[in-house]
């Protein structure tokens, strides 16, 4: 039984309630529907899936590994992303057992993936979604390569938009692709504008491949891809959107500098910038349409046996 892949996931509008019996299991978890909404056709990194534990207690974001990949890489990937700080990162709370097929989970919020804000807002997204946007992301890669990580996956569909702000997910995507020396270009599920070019040719992800990532998600942000030529980017980010995704590592703008520029030199950072109001009320109500269909969905759950107390002794 195949699971929900390719319709459209609840972020857009898409239906969660369907028949119990048409639904797919994975580890502990049934399948409500796919996260993704396919009409986008912006590579996703890994499948998403809305699930809910078998008990009903939990609902989930749950990721699987695209079909003719590494599960193992994948796994070593998630793994790792337990260990993620920030309130900006998307760690994994539960993998697959050893011998399951390969999938990892984390609690579930409403959030849309980034390309599906644009499809529901109806284009680029207006100028302080956008600061609000880079800034969180940048405090939040600027937390992770203080650890000593390159988060080597910063996409527009590794973005995710919750109302509190933004999330990254797809820990270690590019990792996962294919280990270093061999050529990313053209894997499954590595969108390549946003695939830094020493990165795309085998080489290793390191934090200045972030900030070229994290400037071809903002580009997507304004314009709609990946790779605009520079006139196409609005004259607020035309600079500081060029300088990242220089071909030369060593000419991209530091974190502290990028945060500096797109919040407009005010040193709250992202604090401000997502206050009410940050996110379109397209983008909004489509959050809300989202929560409400999950809640709502229809799946079967297995009831818990219940452990009554043994019986006990009463003398006369």
């Amino acid at each position: 039984m195949h699971a929900t892949e390719g319709t459209t996931g609840v972020g857009a509008g898409g239906r969660a309630g369907r028949a119990a019996g048409a639904r797919r299991r994975v580890g502990p978890y049934t399948l409500i529907t796919a996260l993704d909404d396919s009409r986008t056709r912006i590579p996703v990194p890994e499948r998403r899936y809305v699930a809910r534990s078998t008990d009903g207690r939990h609902t989930v974001l749950l990721s699987l590994p695209h079909q003719g990949s590494d599960p193992q890489r994948f796994l070593a990937e998630a793994d790792a992303s337990r260990y993620l700080l920030g309130p900006g990162s998307a760690p994994a709370t539960a993998l697959a057992a050893p011998g399951e097929p390969a999938w990892y989970a984390r609690p579930y919020l409403p959030v849309l993936p980034l390309p599906t804000a644009l499809a529901v807002h109806g284009g680029p997204l207006p100028e302080r979604t956008v600061r609000a946007l880079g800034v969180a992301l940048a405090e939040t890669l600027a937390i992770l390569h203080g650890q000593g990580l390159a988060f080597a996956g910063v996409s527009p569909a590794a973005v995710l938009l919750a109302a509190y702000g933004p999330q990254l997910s797809c820990f270690g995507a590019v990792r996962a692709a294919a280990p270093d020396g061999m050529p990313r270009s053209g894997l499954p599920g590595l969108e390549p504008g946003s695939l830094p070019p020493e990165q795309a040719s085998g080489g290793r992800p390191r934090p200045l491949g972030d900030v070229y990532a994290l400037g071809a998600t903002l580009a997507y942000a304004v314009t709609g891809h990946t790779a605009p030529e520079r006139d196409e980017l609005p004259a607020a980010f035309r600079s500081v959107i060029s300088r990242c995704l220089a071909r030369d590592p060593g000419a991209r703008p530091p974190l502290a500098e990028l945060i500096d520029a797109l919040a407009d030199g005010d040193s709250s950072g992202s604090t401000t910038l997502l206050g009410p109001g940050w996110l379109p009320g397209r983008v909004i109500a489509a959050l809300a349409h989202q929560s409400a269909a999950v809640l709502t969905a229809e799946i079967p759950v297995e009831a818990v046996p219940v452990q009554l107390p043994p019986p006990t002794s009463h003398s006369n």
